[in-house]
């Protein structure tokens, strides 16, 4: 595909990983399909660096902060803690502003794109006090947004809404219908659309699985709780073994040393550190457990596996909408603890519930990775 030269902004921060996750994906599409495109990745947190009181105080990065909260599960009170944060940037906006004025001082992108949430009204303002007319683009990452001041904000911007509850309530919020862009599910790396054709899925699942040490045929659950891991995940391979369920797990432990280190030599356990093969691992699987991220529910979702959340105190705030997004498309079982993973094991693999919920997981077709270019294109295009 051809296109004018463009240079496009894209804002990200790594709280999560799932932010730059997109923003890579994106960055990789666009190479492939627009050429002339110059892709700049800007991490907000490190040109905030400077004004980053919470930094200046304590040594951490906020964003550190964040995952360490993840990894150890500490997450009651996340929506005390996400309003908390809310005031801090409202109270610290002169500041960040200030920063942010500087740097498009010295960069005209054609458009900046953000793919972060909490910042995208001080970004705004930053941005146009410099550059009055260049589009401003938040692509939610979320399949929904948290109000206030999530996502949504009462500004002249565009959306990129990856679900019908996001897209209504940008319409709700004010948003213009020309602002607004719906794609078909959240962002993918393209590994995950990998083509599959003259493969015989179930033999290369045996094979697969026999690869690494598992059995074959018997029913598998992959288990990911993001990037960095949780305890959780061993909490559940250790009821699972208690059942009388025939059954065999693998683990994505991501950066957690300790919990693969735990589940090493665990029976009908696979454990794999950090990896960028979680594509051939979904293949080896049947189905999810993990927590309710847009995410690792999408990338489930697209592979074909339904997936088993739960849904409790502990969820963070913006994840809880997905639970119900599950439950309306019918992909998957919500929980309210962990502790009844055996009871949920059970319900999903009898009466043909498995089966079903596949078929419903593949009627999805989330292509949005592909399509959110050709949505920036057009909106460079209306601003020319």
């Amino acid at each position: 595909m051809t296109s004018a030269p463009r240079t496009l902004e894209f804002f990200f921060f790594d709280a999560g990983g799932g932010h730059r996750s997109a923003a890579l994906a994106l960055s990789e599409v666009i190479a492939e399909r627009y050429p002339g495109w110059r892709i700049e990745l800007v991490n907000l947190q490190e040109i905030l660096a400077p004004v980053d009181m919470f930094h200046k105080v304590t040594g951490l990065q906020s964003q550190d902060f964040y995952n360490a909260i993840l990894k150890r599960g500490w997450t009651f009170g996340s929506k005390a803690m996400l309003r908390t944060l809310q005031r801090g940037i409202r109270h610290y906006s002169p500041s960040f502003e200030e920063v942010l004025e500087k740097h498009w001082q010295s960069s005209k992108p054609d458009i900046v794109v953000s793919l972060i949430p909490n910042f995208n009204l001080i970004l705004f303002r930053a941005l146009r006090r410099v550059h009055a007319d260049m589009p401003y683009v938040t692509v939610m990452t979320d399949l929904a947004d948290f109000p206030p001041h999530f996502w949504l904000e009462k500004q002249d911007q565009f959306m990129i809404c990856g679900t019908d509850r996001a897209a209504e309530q940008a319409r709700t919020a004010g948003y213009r219908p020309e602002r607004i862009f719906q794609s078909s599910g959240m962002i993918l790396k393209p590994i995950f659309y990998r083509d599959m054709a003259g493969h015989d899925g179930a033999q290369d699942r045996r094979a697969a699985r026999e690869a690494v040490g598992l059995d074959p045929d018997l029913p598998t659950a992959l288990i990911m709780f993001g990037g960095y891991g949780s305890k959780t995940a061993e909490k559940i391979v250790n009821r699972l073994a208690r059942t009388d369920l025939k059954l065999q797990t693998i683990v994505i432990c991501g950066h957690n040393e300790k919990l693969r280190a735990a589940l090493k030599d665990t029976p009908d356990c696979h454990a794999v550190g950090f990896t960028d093969r979680v594509p051939d691992y979904m293949r080896m699987a049947d189905f999810f457990i993990g927590k309710p991220g847009p995410g690792s529910i999408s990338e489930a979702l697209h592979m074909g596996l339904p997936v088993i959340i739960e849904r409790n105190n502990l969820t963070m705030p913006q994840e809880r909408y997905n639970t119900d997004w599950v439950s309306e498309k019918e992909v998957g079982i919500v929980i309210r603890d962990f502790k009844r993973i055996g009871e949920a094991v059970r319900f999903l693999l009898t009466d043909g519930r498995l089966e079903q919920f596949r078929e419903n997981a593949r009627r999805l077709d989330n292509r949005a990775v592909y399509e959110i270019p050709a949505m920036l294109e057009r909106i460079i295009g209306s601003a020319a």
